[in-house]
């Protein structure tokens, strides 16, 4: 009975998200189009269609290559390129108990996990070397074990810091280096009861003395009450030596991956918005984060747009709420951001690349690829640029889903891609 009535629900979900379209263009940069808000007994749910990658591979612009650098990895989420070119990659695969709360959880679930890997996450990072510089990572070792779903990575002057799920630790690192030394040291706990999103970003400031981490909420809007949410849905600030932290902005859903802009001290992140307002609400965006900031969730979205299913509402903190600077699109679920540079090529040198796992929820799908939004003078300008696509293809099917995006000084993007467990490698032809 129980199986008849899920299946009822999902055939109901999908006849319900009929009515999602393909967000226009509207939809993206400083101004996007806010439509009304749209509230049934489901959301629009797409479910995913996962395959191999087989002879195929995602398609970058003319003039660009794309190479699969490192397979069968345990979830691969967010990598870093160290200063000798090196490369390390976070696997894992978090989640804490949070229970679900309503039929409509349950269903989500089991949407969200068909299009999921059915790996095992590695609870490690892996290091990839390319000891000739030929574009071939021939090298591929442990270079620690027995994390917690690591997700947010960090270097400077010989500290590597890795952001668990539950704790900001730190490792040794000496360059070159294949392994850690010894074990991790922890900076400070970071909230993991529940852990409805589990994923921590990580940034470190460019002395060195603060890293950035950011913390999604315990919830969609809410619904497991204020006390769940005590330190979540905000940015920490952490004092590197000491462990003490503030937050440093607030009303942020879940701030998935954060990037400190170059030349500057100022620090930018993506973020994911809150659901069952309809296909088109809310969009996740991209934007640079102010001391003391408030972001609205959960009482308003972009700004001082009410969401009024939140009671009680706290209308002086609403005043202060601050509109994000890009729309990405809603749904698209952002999950990785790189600032770029002149290595990338004039068309992609001033802006950053933002990596889009995609949707659940729409039943027109949005994201799976990786975005380019172009800058000037230092903000957004523009429309988004497609610089990775194909990760769903236009049969339907589903072969990877990006998650963090890096740059390579050298000249090139890092993309992970934790459905094929698959790390890609975009360069410029030269």
């Amino acid at each position: 009975m129980m199986r008849f009535s899920l299946l009822t629900a999902v055939g109901l979900s999908i006849l319900l998200g009929g009515c999602g379209g393909e967000p226009n263009t509207a939809r993206y940069g400083a101004n996007p189009g806010l439509p009304e808000q749209q509230r049934g007994l489901l959301p629009s749910m797409k479910i995913a269609d996962p395959v191999g990658w087989g002879d195929m591979r995602p398609t970058v612009p003319q003039g660009y290559a794309i190479t699969a650098i490192a397979t069968g990895l345990k979830v691969p989420r967010q990598t870093l390129v160290l200063p000798n070119g090196d490369i390390l990659v976070a696997e894992g695969k978090g989640g804490g108990d949070a229970p679900k709360l309503r039929p409509k959880d349950i269903i989500a679930g089991i949407i969200k996990a068909k299009g999921t890997t059915s790996v095992k996450g590695g609870d490690r990072l892996t290091l990839l070397r390319d000891a000739d510089g030929d574009g071939v990572y021939e090298g591929r070792t442990v270079f620690a074990e027995g994390l917690n779903a690591p997700y947010g990575l960090a270097l400077h002057d010989g500290s590597l810091y890795v952001a668990n799920q539950d704790a900001l630790v730190r490792l040794d690192y000496r360059n070159g280096q294949t392994r850690a030394d010894g074990a991790p040291t922890t900076v400070t706990a970071l909230p993991a009861a529940i852990n409805h999103h589990w994923t921590k970003s990580l940034a470190v400031s460019p002395d060195g003395r603060l890293l950035y981490v950011g913390i999604g909420s315990n919830s969609n809007i809410t619904e497991r009450g204020m006390a769940a949410e005590v330190d979540r849905a905000m940015i920490w600030q952490v004092d590197a030596a000491t462990g003490a932290h503030r937050p440093f902005a607030t009303g942020v859903r879940n701030p998935t991956a954060l990037a400190i802009q170059p030349g500057t001290q100022t620090l930018w992140a993506v973020a994911n918005e809150r659901d069952e307002l309809g296909p088109d609400l809310v969009p996740d965006y991209l934007t640079s984060v102010r001391d003391g900031g408030f972001y609205g969730w959960p009482y308003s979205y972009w700004g001082k747009t009410i969401d009024p299913r939140v009671r009680p509402q706290k209308p002086a903190l609403v005043a202060t709420a601050i509109r994000p600077d890009y729309a990405l699109g809603a749904h698209v679920a952002a999950l990785g951001v790189a600032f770029s540079s002149s290595v990338m090529g004039g068309r992609f040198a001033d802006g950053v690349f933002v990596g889009e796992h995609g949707s659940w929820n729409r039943d027109a799908p949005s994201g799976y690829k990786v975005v380019f939004v172009p800058f000037r003078d230092g903000r957004p300008a523009g429309q988004p640029v497609d610089f990775a696509v194909g990760f769903m293809g236009k049969d339907g099917k589903t072969r990877g889903r990006p998650v963090g995006v890096t740059l390579d000084p050298r000249g090139a993007l890092v993309i992970a891609d934790d459905l094929s467990n698959t790390v890609w490698r975009v360069t410029p032809n030269r």
